[in-house]
């Protein structure tokens, strides 16, 4: 009768320890997903610069610039637009250079 308690309770002991994992993937699978914050919307922006009754976007700007340049594809461009001159100077991969704006 001992060797039938002990193989009973050792019965037991092995459908717990099956058991368990199981109850532990339904727990888990019951918590709610963490919602991510979804980033805002950035607003499409369109500068314009206006001087001696032109405009000129800065995306037309800095187009001009590239084709000024000759440099095909460009890895670093910076245009600085300097209206009281009239010009809009240019560095793009290191090479300078500048054109008129009106």
């Amino acid at each position: 009768m001992a060797a039938t308690k002990k193989t009973e309770k050792a019965a037991e002991a092995e459908v717990k320890a099956v058991a368990a994992p199981a109850e532990e993937k339904k727990t888990a699978a019951k918590k709610p997903a963490a919602k991510k914050a979804a980033a805002p919307k950035k607003a499409a922006a369109t500068v314009y610069v206006q001087y001696l009754g032109a405009e000129i976007t800065t995306e037309a700007l800095v187009e001009k610039a590239v084709a000024d340049s000759g440099i095909a594809s460009a890895k670093k461009i910076d245009v600085y637009v300097k209206p009281e001159e009239n010009k809009v100077y240019y560095v793009i991969d290191g090479k300078e250079g500048s054109f008129f704006l009106v």
